[in-house]
């Protein structure tokens, strides 16, 4: 007789399907939390192409490199946040004592939280993004080797790693901060806006905070500059963006620190 057991991952899936289910048990709510999300991608685009619309060139870039730019940052951005994002709900869940139920269950913390929830509103965001880096692709003139397709593949691997390990490394401190949700933002969704704009421009110590640091410069800017054929500055040359997947480890191995720290430290929310 074959194995009737149930797969391991099958409590997940059961969570994540309760969570789809209920949200589209309200259409109407469900359609304007799209809308709100699609409207949001719409004025972070609009944001950046004002800038370049007014100005011909900005840290090396125009605007159809800034299409591609912002297409990088903010569908990586988009896809984790929709992924492990809910992750900053973190405060809440210490607060009210609810983290306490996931610890009786016999399934690693962490794993539970990023399965806890997906907002489904957040494919909105997704589809903004991708369709600005759609006209990215085809607006500049790329030269499409098998090298830069697989640039292409890391970088949207890559991308979606260090913007998922900010927020784990974000919950992490969360166990300490409690109310500290301003200053992990600074990192996550400051990291997204930082990602956005063209690294050159940056003083130097700014260069090496999001370049090497919190290296949001992995995302987006690297792989732009490397794909139009840009050498980049001097801190940041263009070949670094094959090196997006150790600015993903290095992102991943903070963010584990950080959560093993963290969950030594909780001690119950005393309920």
């Amino acid at each position: 007789m074959g194995d009737s057991r149930p797969s391991a991952l099958a409590p997940y899936r059961a969570v994540l399907g309760s969570r789809l289910r209920a949200q589209r048990a309200y259409p109407l709510s469900f359609a304007t939390d799209v809308l709100s999300a699609f409207l949001i991608g719409l004025v972070e685009f609009a944001e950046m192409w004002v800038i370049f619309h007014n100005v011909p060139r900005l840290g090396g870039l125009d605007l159809n490199g800034m299409l591609l730019l912002f297409g990088f940052s903010n569908t990586s951005f988009a896809i984790a946040d929709m992924l492990v994002g809910h992750a900053d709900t973190l405060p809440t869940y210490i607060r009210m004592g609810k983290l306490d139920a996931f610890y009786l269950r016999p399934q690693p913390l962490l794993l539970q939280l990023m399965t806890s929830d997906i907002a489904l509103r957040r494919v909105a965001r997704i589809a903004v993004a991708a369709t600005v880096l759609g006209f990215g692709i085809a607006r500049n003139e790329i030269d499409w080797t098998a090298g830069h397709l697989a640039l292409f593949t890391i970088t949207m691997v890559s991308g979606i790693a260090i913007f998922a390990g900010l927020f784990v490394c974000a919950a992490g401190l969360q166990f300490f901060l409690i109310d500290g949700a301003e200053l992990t933002n600074s990192f996550t969704y400051g990291g997204s806006y930082a990602s956005m704009q063209p690294a050159s421009v940056f003083p130097t110590p700014m260069k090496l905070i999001f370049g090497f640091l919190v290296p949001v410069a992995f995302t987006s800017y690297l792989p732009a500059i490397a794909l139009l054929g840009q050498p980049g500055p001097a801190l940041l040359p263009a070949w670094l963006a094959w090196a997006s997947p150790l600015a993903a480890l290095w992102v991943w191995g903070l963010a584990l620190s950080a959560w093993r720290i963290g969950t030594r430290h909780y001690q119950g929310g005393g309920g």
